[in-house]
C-alpha cells in the first residue's frame, strides 16, 4: 500500500495512526472490548440498551412486510422527506421545500461526510469546537483539508468568543457546529451562534450544522443555527432519528438546507451509499410525526438518567461538568488522584466494574495535556443497570 493514500490521512485525522505507520483500534472498541472480557458495564459507548417507541418499530416491520425492500430514490422516499420538512416548521419554524431541500442520508455520519467532500478543497480550513466527535478529524482529513479548532474548557465547555473571531479566517471553508454537543454535552447559547454566523458572512464560509441531539436538551430550548436571521442561505442543517428514536443502528439521518448545498451534497452521497434503509424511512417519517408528549417525554427521561448516574459520580468524589442536552456526563478524575484519564479508563473496570471513555480521545494530541484527567461517562441507559454502575462506582470513594 502508498506511504500517503487518503486511509492514512483518514486515520492519521482521526489519531489513530501510529509513528510506525501501523494503525491503532479506537478507544471505543478498545473498551468495549474490554467491557465484554471483564463484565464491566459499557458506559463507554453511547448507544441506549432500551427500544424505541413502539409505533416506529412496528412502522418498519409493516414497512418490511408491504414489501419496502428495494432501492428507494436517492433523496429518500417522498413521505420522509416530506415529514422532515414538517418535523423543521412544527419545532423551528423553518420552512423547506421537501422534494428540493432535504435529502436522507445513511445517518447523520453520511450527511457529514458527503458534505465535507462536497464543499472543501485540497488545502481548505475546517473549524470544530474541540473536544470534537472523532469521526470529524477523520473525515476533514480525508477530504485533504486542514482541521482548526477552537477549545472547550471544563466545567461549562463553552468557546471564547475572541478566540473564535481569530480562529475564523478568509480560509475557512466549513465552520462545523455540533450542537447540542458531544462529547461534552454542552449547548451553545444563541449569542454564540449569532457569532457563528456573523462570522461566517465575513468570511464567505459554510455552516454545517450537527444536531441529532436536538431533541435530548434538558433545560433549555433547541435554537438550530439555520433559524437564526441571516444563516438560512449559507447553512446545510444534519441530524437523524437514531438518538431521538433509539434506534441508533437503522442509519437514518437527512440534511436540509438551501437547495444549491443539498444538491452538491446530494451529488457526493450517491456515489457513498447511494441509498439506505428502505423499510425503516417510512418508520422513521412516523416517528418525526409523533405527538409532542414524545418529544418531551423522551428528553425529561434522558435528564432522569443523567441525575441518576451523576448521584452515583459525586458520590464517588467525582467534580461533574452537569450537561445540558445529549447521552454523556463529563467527569474530572483528578479528585481521585488520577492525571492519565487513558490510563484510568483501562483500569475501571477492575477497580469498579465500569466503562469510560477518556475525554483525551475527542482532542488532538497536543491538546490531550489540557483534558488529561477528564472522563466521558453514557447515560442513555436503563435505569437499573445506572443505579447499578453508580453503585459500583461508589467504591472509587472508600
Amino acid at each position: 500500500m502508498g506511504e500517503h493514500g487518503g486511509w492514512q490521512r483518514t486515520a492519521a485525522g482521526a489519531g489513530l495512526l501510529s509513528a510506525d505507520g501501523s494503525i491503532a483500534a479506537t478507544i471505543f472498541a478498545e473498551m468495549s472490548a474490554l467491557a465484554t472480557r471483564t463484565g464491566a458495564i459499557n458506559l463507554g459507548q453511547g448507544f441506549p440498551d432500551e427500544d424505541g417507541p413502539v409505533e416506529v418499530l412496528e412502522a418498519a416491520r409493516e414497512a418490511i412486510s408491504d414489501g419496502a425492500n428495494q432501492y428507494p430514490p436517492g433523496r429518500g422516499i417522498p413521505d420522509l422527506r416530506l415529514a422532515v420538512a414538517e418535523h423543521q416548521k412544527r419545532f423551528y419554524d423553518l420552512a423547506v421545500d421537501p422534494d428540493t431541500e432535504v435529502l436522507v442520508t445513511a445517518g447523520a455520519t453520511e450527511g457529514l461526510a458527503a458534505a465535507i467532500l462536497a464543499l472543501v478543497d485540497g488545502g481548505d480550513e475546517v473549524l470544530t469546537f474541540e473536544p470534537f466527535y472523532d469521526a470529524y478529524g477523520g473525515l476533514i482529513a480525508l477530504a485533504g483539508a486542514e482541521h482548526r479548532t477552537v477549545q472547550l474548557r471544563w466545567p461549562d465547555f463553552q468557546p471564547d468568543h475572541d478566540e473564535l473571531r481569530r480562529a475564523v479566517t478568509d480560509n475557512t471553508r466549513i465552520i462545523l457546529v455540533n450542537n447540542p454537543h458531544n462529547p461534552t454535552g454542552a449547548v451553545f447559547d444563541r449569542a454564540t451562534l449569532e457569532l457563528v454566523v456573523e462570522l461566517a458572512h465575513r468570511n464567505d464560509a459554510i455552516i454545517v450544522t450537527d444536531e441529532v441531539y436536538e431533541h435530548l436538551v434538558f433545560d433549555s430550548t433547541h435554537i438550530p443555527v439555520a433559524s437564526l436571521p441571516g444563516a438560512w442561505e449559507r447553512t446545510l442543517t444534519l441530524s437523524s432519528g437514531g438518538k431521538t428514536f433509539s434506534t441508533t443502528g437503522w442509519k437514518v439521518g437527512w440534511a436540509t438546507g438551501p437547495a444549491a448545498l443539498v444538491t452538491a451534497v446530494t451529488t457526493v452521497k450517491q456515489f457513498l451509499t447511494y441509498v439506505n434503509g428502505a423499510p425503516f424511512q417510512p418508520a422513521m417519517a412516523t416517528g418525526l410525526r409523533l405527538p409532542d408528549r414524545f418529544f418531551r417525554n423522551a428528553a425529561a427521561e434522558m435528564q432522569a438518567k443523567r441525575d441518576i448516574l451523576a448521584e452515583g459520580l459525586r458520590a464517588a468524589g467525582f467534580p461533574l461538568s452537569l450537561p445540558q442536552a445529549g447521552y454523556f456526563i463529563v467527569a474530572d478524575a483528578s479528585a481521585l488522584g488520577i492525571e492519565d484519564a487513558a490510563d484510568f479508563c483501562r483500569r475501571l473496570p477492575s477497580l469498579a466494574g465500569v466503562v469510560g471513555i477518556p475525554i483525551t480521545a475527542f482532542v488532538h494530541a497536543d491538546r490531550r495535556p489540557d483534558y488529561r484527567s477528564l472522563v466521558r461517562f453514557a447515560f442513555c441507559k436503563k435505569r437499573a443497570v445506572l443505579q447499578e454502575a453508580a453503585t459500583r462506582l461508589a467504591v472509587l470513594g472508600r
